[in-house]
């Protein structure tokens, strides 16, 4: 009984999620009625509030699961070249645009903004960093990475919200691969002194 049970919730949710991407990415604005929502999914509005608390967290779960399901795959593999993990995550975000656009600039931009750091903040290693700008300590590398997919995000952002249509994807890759490369190469040493101060 508890399996079957289970098992409605996980599809209760995903139905949820899905019409929440459908209905953002059609109607351009995450301003939309819960029963909007839960109409799309076939569930009770109820549902949305006991699974989710609120519309918002809905949106920002519904965002999150999409990265995980269609972003990660792509670009979580560590053995892909590097150009062709960048140019996954700017493939998916030109695809999705209608859906991240308002997502971004919406009710739920803070956390949504947060969330996708989240995520692309798991995909950087400490001993990825350490290849690229040599020995670092554990605050330091955890600081770069928070740095990185901070300064990531930004552009990603700017460039999901303004640029011209149609998006990009190469343009963007190349964008982000200039200024990783310029990072790597123009950065001071960054291994602590006696003082504890980067050389």
């Amino acid at each position: 009984m508890q399996v079957r049970q289970d098992r409605r919730v996980l599809r209760s949710r995903a139905a949820l999620m899905a019409a929440a991407v459908r209905l953002v990415s059609e109607r351009g604005t995450t301003a939309l009625p819960v029963g909007d929502l839960s109409d799309a999914a076939n569930v009770s509005r109820q549902l949305v509030y006991l699974q989710f608390g609120d519309r918002d967290a809905l949106l920002v779960a519904a965002a999150a699961d999409l990265v995980e399901r269609e972003l990660i795959p792509e670009v979580g593999d560590d053995s892909a070249p590097h150009r062709t993990r960048v140019l996954a995550m700017a493939r998916h975000f030109a695809r999705h645009r209608p859906f991240y656009r308002a997502m971004l600039t919406g009710s739920c931009a803070f956390p949504m903004t947060r969330a996708l750091n989240r995520l692309f903040g798991s995909l950087i290693t400490t001993t990825g960093l350490r290849e690229v700008f040599g020995d670092l300590d554990d605050d330091t590398a955890r600081d770069l990475a928070t740095m990185i997919t901070g300064g990531t995000g930004a552009i990603v952002n700017d460039w999901v919200v303004d640029a011209d249509d149609p998006l990009d994807p190469e343009e963007l890759t190349d964008r982000l691969l200039r200024l990783s490369t310029a990072c790597a190469r123009g950065l001071p040493d960054l291994t602590p002194s006696a003082g504890g101060r980067p050389r």
